[in-house]
């Protein structure tokens, strides 16, 4: 290979880029991506970045020794796997020997128009903007109770804005964690401040050139000055449309290896997909998989890379566990494992006071995952556990 290309200038592409040079790639490497900056961590957009603790350099990745070509503030438009082609918003043509695809995600926008004050978080500029709104002070509608959403109303509440009301059609926050994590969640947020609305929708966003309320199904009506869309994200894959590479739900479905998959089940092998646009085969059967989770976009695409690099018989399977951590009110909230198969979480351990607990998630009698709050190493170790309940013996644990 003398040219491959990263589609995607996120974590999962910085990481690919990086592992292509730390795995010996000697030939060009160009990182394409849609927005005009550099690679940037996004969990401190909704903690440090808007609570004004992080500086905008300090989001960013390092890449002054990464010896890579930028194609930054052009989207990809289209991809000819046949002949190796992709195409850019500028009309720019790029081939490639191999490509990696890292485009990840964007914020799921309200249907329809809004009036000016009604934000997503998903980008640095979109956290700048937030920021910039947020500290003018503000009666704050939070639209989704997910961990976006409650980091961005923790992070406001300790900046002092006095009223953040969250609004989500789900009994509990962060519906994922199950019913007995979400009561604690919802009793951690109303002790700090925060206003639920739970098991109610959102009718409509008033306001003609502003915004000025929030009217929930149940017709109460918020006053509102400030709004926050995060109702989950939609993939970057409308420029695979006509690839020829299949998708399930957006994302791209790949092997075991990390490879992109033909519409005719075949594998493209100078194709490979990672981070939040990849599908793949999750260890308890439930068909491709979207993970959604920094540590994936993370290891995925250094195991992706390799295998890239690799001949067919040298290279390696996927085998992750999903983690993820969440700040919110001084609470460190981490998880492992596959949430999303479990038929029940429960509460194993808890001490109200400092506050700390334990809970395992199960499918039937099997482990599939755990959550804790302030109980850091805790996770590693369930991480080991959950590695071997998955035959996942060559998972990373970090």
């Amino acid at each position: 290979m003398h040219r491959i290309v990263v589609v995607g200038a996120g974590l999962a592409g910085h990481r690919a880029a990086t592992a292509l040079r730390e795995r010996g790639f000697a030939g060009e490497v160009v990182v394409v991506g849609d927005e005009k900056h550099l690679p940037y961590d996004r969990p401190p957009l909704s903690k440090q970045l808007l609570a004004g603790t992080f500086t905008v350099d300090q989001c960013h990745f390092a890449t002054d020794d990464l010896d890579v070509t930028w194609q930054l503030g052009s989207a990809a438009m289209h991809l000819d796997p046949q002949s190796a082609k992709l195409t850019l918003a500028t009309g720019a043509v790029l081939e490639y020997d191999g490509l990696v695809i890292a485009t990840g995600r964007r914020a799921r926008l309200w249907p329809g128009s809004t009036p000016e004050g009604v934000h997503t978080l998903r980008t640095l500029d979109d956290a700048l903007r937030f920021r910039e709104a947020a500290a003018k002070g503000a009666n704050v509608v939070i639209i989704g109770a997910g961990f976006v959403g409650c980091e961005v109303a923790s992070t406001l509440r300790q900046l002092g804005v006095e009223n953040v009301t969250v609004v989500d059609s789900a009994a509990h926050p962060m519906p994922v964690l199950g019913a007995a994590i979400g009561r604690r969640a919802t009793e951690l947020h109303t002790a700090h401040g925060v206003q639920l609305r739970l098991a109610s929708g959102v009718a409509s966003i008033n306001g003609a050139d502003r915004v000025e309320s929030v009217t929930l199904i149940d017709g109460e009506v918020l006053p509102a000055n400030l709004v926050l869309v995060s109702v989950g994200s939609e993939p970057n894959s409308e420029w695979l449309h006509g690839s020829g590479i299949r998708l399930a739900n957006g994302a791209v479905v790949c092997d075991p290896y990390s490879h992109a998959v033909g519409l005719d089940g075949t594998t493209l092998e100078n194709v490979t997909a990672v981070g939040d646009i990849a599908a793949w085969p999750d260890p308890f059967g439930s068909g491709p998989t979207c993970i959604e989770h920094w540590s994936n976009a993370r290891d995925m695409a250094a195991l992706a890379v390799t295998n890239l690099l690799s001949a067919a018989d040298d290279r390696q399977r996927l085998a992750l566990v999903p983690t993820f951590w969440s700040d919110q009110h001084h609470v460190k909230i981490k998880s492992a494992g596959f949430l999303r198969v479990a038929d029940r979480i429960e509460i194993v351990s808890e001490d109200v006071e400092k506050p700390s607990l334990v809970a395992e998630a199960y499918r039937g009698d099997v482990l599939v995952g755990a959550v804790v709050f302030n109980m850091n190493r805790t996770i590693i170790d369930y991480q080991r556990r959950l590695a071997d309940v998955a035959g996942l013996a060559d998972a990373a644990v970090s």
